[in-house]
């Protein structure tokens, strides 16, 4: 089926024509794609500008129930949806449904829940003055809706991850066009067909795709958009943020990310090689949460590279639709050479390759084998750039302060997580790294904690309520007592 652009509550043929969707698991065409133009950008930017001033004025109680019903249309064809974000992003069969789509529904139900919009501000007694007479100042903080907001979303969830950025924008009184990553679009139209049949307006949400980076930059150059959700690399979000800098457009980047694993002598290592290896089988590690950096003391460090090699060995690889796969391949051929690269040159660099690193032999699909490499050092490409596949890098530290220099040693700051039996240690620790977020002997998310990154990891924070304020201005009304 030819997928068509939707457009202020049309769906419109594309006039760029259609690109492949493609399955990396067998290689064949999922379904085709539509490819916007220059003008079908600006028009979507438009619609969503015209839509603004009525939804806006939407009261919040309705504007909640159209995401309730949405999340449970969501949760009524999870299976088949999570059919197709399968197909399109290679996840396994758990994966998709729970993490992806279940995720997706989740994300809309919690922003069906109406939270207060308005704080009083004490009160403030102003002396007789230039501005005045004396008095008391009575003062109230509003948030406001942003305007029109870019939704450009990453490739390895595109379920959760639209609706993380669509649910509370909407929430809040924003219209939103949404760009989908150019691998795995066709979820995000099913989400709009949801957003239609659960009562959403022409215009409030408008979803356009591309494989040209044109589509993209068009979007963001609008002067019909007030703001850009961006996830994605670091690459892409600097030139972004140059664009937004121009216009002093509001920003939410999600960025890469290089999460170390700080592993003391003390740490459960059962427990911390269970974390550590979600980065072979969470995605094949394409997910910027990932402890892809471990830095391991050396009294547990060869223990450590053992109990991980054996965990990696027994990581099933092949077919996502297999119950019985665990690793399923990365998103494209292309990504897969340049996951490969990272291990060539890592090797070349001096890291020894323990496990994983040779292509495994599957007639169709992108796979990449969990891949651990040892004796590394903070130096290496390996071990500073974000690779985004199912390889880990182990560097040994000797005491504290050099494992928390080490691991502050990074351009990124997105999160990083510490094992060790010592709680005090944990939480001194945690404090000292740089990073939007540290878990303690867990991997585990909590999902009204604030999520963003440090550095060059991102700018801003979402998740929960503090989503609500990320997609809001806040304005303050002033009034004498």
């Amino acid at each position: 089926m030819n997928q068509r652009l939707f457009i202020g509550g049309t769906w419109t043929e594309p006039e760029g024509g259609h690109y492949d969707v493609v399955d990396p698991a067998t290689e064949a065409a999922v379904g085709a794609a539509p490819e916007a133009t220059r003008d079908q950008v600006d028009a979507a930017c438009a619609a969503a500008r015209e839509a603004f001033g009525p939804w806006s004025r939407t009261a919040p109680e309705e504007r909640a129930a159209i995401l309730a019903r949405a999340a449970d249309l969501i949760r009524e064809r999870l299976v088949p949806y999570a059919g197709l974000a399968q197909a399109e992003t290679g996840a396994t069969t758990g994966t998709a449904r729970a993490m992806q789509v279940g995720v997706a529904a989740a994300r809309f139900r919690r922003y069906a829940r109406v939270e207060p919009a308005e704080w009083p501000i004490a009160p403030q007694i102003n002396e007789a003055g230039p501005m005045g007479k004396a008095g008391v100042v009575g003062a109230l903080a509003v948030r406001q809706p942003v305007g029109v907001v870019a939704c450009i979303s990453s490739y390895n969830n595109p379920w959760a991850n639209a609706a993380g950025k669509i649910a509370p924008a909407l929430a809040m009184g924003n219209t939103v066009v949404v760009k989908p990553a150019p691998q795995d679009p066709l979820s995000v139209y099913r989400m709009a067909e949801v957003l239609e049949e659960a009562g959403a307006p022409p215009g409030v949400v408008n979803v356009i795709s591309g494989a040209s980076v044109e589509v993209g930059e068009t979007l963001v150059a609008s002067p019909d958009v007030d703001m850009v959700s961006f996830t994605g690399s670091t690459a892409v979000g600097r030139r972004i943020a140059e664009v937004c800098g121009r216009d002093m457009k509001r920003q939410l980047m999600e960025l890469g990310g290089k999460g170390v694993a700080l592993v003391f002598a003390d740490a459960d290592i059962a427990s911390a090689v269970a974390g550590i290896g979600t980065t072979f089988s969470f995605y094949s590690g394409q997910i910027c949460t990932a402890p892809t950096r471990v830095l391991a003391q050396r009294p547990v460090y060869d223990r450590l590279v053992e109990a991980l090699t054996t965990y990696a060995n027994r990581l099933p690889v092949g077919d996502p639709r297999d119950p019985q796969t665990v690793v399923g391949p990365v998103i494209s051929a292309a990504h897969r050479e340049r996951v490969e690269s990272y291990v060539e040159l890592a090797r070349k660099e001096g890291a020894r390759v323990v496990t994983g690193g040779d292509r495994p032999p599957h007639p169709q699909g992108f796979y990449v084998p969990p891949t651990l490499l040892a004796d590394c050092t903070n130096d290496m490409r390996a071990a500073r750039e974000e690779i985004f596949g199912p390889v880990v890098a182990v560097i040994p530290f000797e005491d504290e302060e050099e494992g928390i220099a080490l691991a502050n040693d990074t351009d990124y700051g997105l999160i990083d997580y510490v094992w060790t039996a010592d709680i005090a240690k944990a939480f001194r620790t945690a404090r000292r790294l740089r990073a939007g977020g540290v878990g303690i002997n867990t991997v585990a998310r909590n999902m009204e904690a604030p999520f963003g990154g440090f550095k060059k990891s991102g700018v801003g924070r979402d998740v929960g309520s503090y989503a609500l304020h990320a997609y809001s201005e806040v304005q303050s009304i002033v009034w004498p007592g």
